[in-house]
């Protein structure tokens, strides 16, 4: 069966190849996928929240990949695989594992250095990861779940509300989160770390 998925502005499209990855053959709708990866990813959670985590479990690669493989894993079969092209939004596909080596050794830095405000780090975690786009999908869901656990596990603070809003459909708290990223991929890190508190 295939299914049909609709992408909004600042999503990254699935490749064919990529599309063959779905593990439940009965989904054939965008709404149907998204109610399945939800699924997913509430167990995730449930799964992060009862483990202790240290900074040096978090800043690692198996870590950011195993997180990943916990939030999509039920339901994509490249779950927790760095993506294998290139997409209209991250870095080139050659330099992702470089690109998170650097993101996870400076994260490390920060939190080892007090280099900004808890809420500051995890944000700028957040944006860096979404920016190099690791995954063929979710990573926009990805990155948002690595800050709550950056905020939570690291500094024992409450987990960002992210404008209390389904960030996934096309609506305003979305609108205003995708103008924050690209705002702070500009330079200015301000809106997104008012938008995750909103």
């Amino acid at each position: 069966m295939e299914i049909n998925l609709e992408y909004h502005y600042g999503q990254t499209p699935l490749d064919e190849e990529e599309k063959q990855g779905l593990l439940i053959a009965s989904i054939a709708t965008q709404g149907e996928l998204d109610e399945f990866e939800q699924q997913n990813i509430e167990q995730s959670i449930q799964w992060l929240w009862m483990r202790p985590l240290k900074p040096e479990t978090i800043f690692t690669e198996k870590f950011i990949r195993e997180v990943h493989r916990k939030m999509y894993g039920q339901v994509w079969r490249w779950a927790g695989n760095f993506r294998k092209t290139n997409k209209n939004l991250g870095v080139d596909r050659w330099v992702i594992s470089t690109e998170l080596k650097v993101l996870l050794e400076d994260a490390l830095f920060w939190v080892n250095n007090n280099s900004w405000p808890p809420d500051e780090m995890a944000v700028r975690f957040k944006h860096r990861l979404v920016s190099i786009r690791c995954f063929p999908n979710g990573n926009g869901r990805h990155s948002r779940l690595m800050a709550d656990i950056i905020i939570e596990k690291i500094f024992k603070q409450p987990v960002f509300s992210w404008g209390a809003s389904d960030l996934i459909q096309q609506t305003e708290p979305r609108t205003t989160y995708i103008k924050a990223v690209k705002t702070a991929d500009a330079g200015d890190i301000q809106p997104l770390l008012s938008f995750a508190r909103s």
